[in-house]
């Protein structure tokens, strides 16, 4: 099936030929056989990997002072919350930001900004009260309920809190990755108040990405007087990156694609190459147009 002699008819005879042939097939299978890219090899193996390591560190201890000498997991984890605690900056600050994006007609990016700040707050807040409470938990201050359990395990196996995941964005990523994409999140609206509407949007740093996209649309439907229920989006890979924001919709970047690849020389997807699971993809034009009737 994959071109490989191993996989052919075998030019066997007799009872004994044949039983030799089959020994002689490859332990593992290609990925070819079963029509499959190569690159279907790496993501098994690396789907497995992670399902070891995850058993490994389950069979590990959740809890457990550190005795008198405090070098057990207790002071691991109030390293750990110090260091997270620390690097989150300050709640955005909602009257300042609504003086400087009022809510208008005719511009619904300053409403989805609005939106977002309140959602990161909310997870923020989270993040620091449940830090702060196991902190005191840890030194006796308080009672180590099952939720502040839950959360010292989550935090010495390198995981994504429980507690945090209710108010999040979705997320795939190991604690040190959730938080540090977390920050580079609060830094882009940060800038966002400071500078102003970004040229390009950063497309999965939004909490909820779907309010951004409506939002969009509704800038275009009410500057050109069409219900917002008559659109859709078109969009456009762009070859280098805008200087400028888009005149009509949005510009996103952000965006990767698994399985396949952006050719600049043919502007279509095509194959992805041997070991490269994830490729960026260029930054996309969003443009709203009306639905073809």
């Amino acid at each position: 099936a994959d071109g490989s002699p191993a996989y052919a008819q075998p030019a066997a005879e007799s009872h004994a030929e044949y039983l030799d042939a089959i020994r002689g097939l490859p332990s593992a299978d290609a990925p070819g056989v079963f029509g499959l890219h190569e690159n279907a090899a790496i993501t098994k193996d690396l789907k497995e990997t992670r399902e070891l390591f995850d058993a490994i560190l389950l069979t590990q201890a959740r809890t457990g002072g550190g005795g008198g000498g405090g070098s057990g997991s207790d002071e691991m984890l109030g390293r750990i919350a110090d260091d997270i605690a620390a690097r989150l900056p300050e709640a955005f600050d909602l009257e300042a930001a609504q003086a400087l994006y009022p809510v208008t007609y005719l511009e619904s990016m300053n409403t989805v900004l609005h939106q977002e700040l309140i959602r990161f707050n909310r997870l923020t807040a989270i993040i620091r009260s449940s830090l702060a409470s196991l902190q005191k938990a840890i030194k006796g201050l308080v009672v180590m309920d099952a939720e502040l359990e839950a959360l010292a395990g989550a935090l010495l196996l390198g995981t994504r809190p429980a507690m945090w995941m209710k108010r999040s964005y979705p997320s795939l990523k190991p604690l040190a990755g959730y938080v540090s994409n977390l920050l580079d999140r609060l830094a882009m609206f940060s800038n966002w108040i400071e500078g102003g509407i970004p040229e390009t949007f950063w497309l999965s740093g939004f909490f909820f990405t779907h309010a951004f996209l409506t939002g969009s649309t509704q800038n275009y439907a009410r500057r050109n007087s069409i219900p917002i229920d008559m659109l859709d989006f078109t969009f456009e890979v762009l070859e280098e990156k805008p200087i400028a924001a888009a005149g009509e919709g949005v510009y996103v970047h952000g965006m990767y694609l698994e399985g396949a690849r952006y050719s600049h020389e043919t502007r279509e997807l095509e194959e992805c190459e041997a070991k490269v699971l994830f490729v960026p993809l260029p930054t996309l034009w969003l443009r709203p147009q009306k639905i073809a009737e």
